[in-house]
């Protein structure tokens, strides 16, 4: 997979790599695309963001546009990536206008 694979606010069902090679599925809301990685949270899991290389996902299997009034939202900072430089994952709660949050 590729950056032109993805689009940000939108939700992903994908099979994806995991850190043994495996490949898992994964439910995943895309913030950010940077050229090597995407910035996204699994929304089959906890609310912390992830690092994720184009590279370590297989396949998508669904592919779900997210309206604009539904979409989380959180500081654009965060999703810098000059922030993710070393890191793979940040606790960062975020939130739709919809949710009432």
């Amino acid at each position: 997979m590729n950056k032109k694979s993805f689009h940000e606010d939108t939700r992903y069902a994908i099979a994806l790599k995991d850190g043994n090679g495996k490949l898992r599925p994964a439910n995943i809301y895309v913030y950010k695309l940077h050229d090597d990685f995407m910035i996204v949270r699994f929304t089959d899991k906890s609310g912390t963001l992830h690092k994720i290389a184009y590279d370590d996902v297989t396949r998508i299997v669904k592919t779900i546009e997210v309206a604009p009034d539904a979409r989380y939202a959180v500081p654009e900072i965060l999703l810098a990536a000059k922030t993710w430089q070393n890191r793979t994952s940040m606790q960062a709660y975020g939130s739709s206008p919809r949710a009432g949050k």
